[in-house]
């Protein structure tokens, strides 16, 4: 069970997002208008020459010219852009591309945008909350559910843990593991 690291950017149309994140400008490189630019996708492969992305929030779009490693992401480069000081304008920008042009996932893998909101249950059936954030770990990533109350409960997205995504439904059934059960009943006696 895991999600892809694409997070919505931009107003939701249709029910999903306009836009999803894939990396974010750093700052201008080199003379002839380069970018450094860090990777926020699990798809690094579609920031490629020739391929529209949309920078910032007013969601510019630029065209790749060119793209290369450099150290932990990427140097850009966009078509019409060949200085220092006309790539400068991007700098800390977050670039996105089209939700329309996302990558189809492999069965039991969700974009992270499709499972915010889920109602989550227990495997009685038991409204646990909503799932309102997703935290990137080393070892997993964890999803923070929200009960009715406000009180955060932390859920390993494991597939011990993750039993049942149903995105028609809106739904995710969980099994909680015991340290989690203890620390749900504890909330409740606060």
């Amino acid at each position: 069970m895991s999600g892809a690291k694409e997070r919505p950017a931009g107003p939701p149309t249709a029910g999903g997002p306009a836009f999803l994140v894939v990396g974010k400008v750093r700052r201008p490189h080199g003379v002839h208008g380069e970018v450094v630019a860090e990777i926020l996708t699990d798809f690094p492969e579609r920031l490629i020459p020739k391929r529209a992305i949309y920078i910032g929030e007013k969601h510019v779009k630029q065209v790749i010219a060119s793209q290369r490693p450099h150290n932990e992401g990427l140097l850009l480069g966009f078509e019409g852009i060949t200085t220092p000081e006309q790539a400068g304008r991007f700098r800390n920008q977050i670039l996105s591309i089209a939700a329309s042009e996302a990558s189809e996932l492999p069965d039991g893998e969700y974009y992270f945008h499709e499972l915010f909101d889920l109602e989550v249950m227990d495997e009685a059936g038991k409204l646990l909350g909503r799932l309102t954030d997703i935290l990137e770990t080393g070892a997993n990533d964890v999803y923070v559910v929200t009960g009715a109350s406000g009180r955060e409960l932390l859920i390993p997205a494991i597939p011990e843990v993750i039993l049942e995504v149903d995105l028609d439904a809106n739904t995710m059934k969980v099994h909680l593991l015991p340290g989690l059960v203890d620390q749900e009943d504890e909330n409740r006696e606060q």
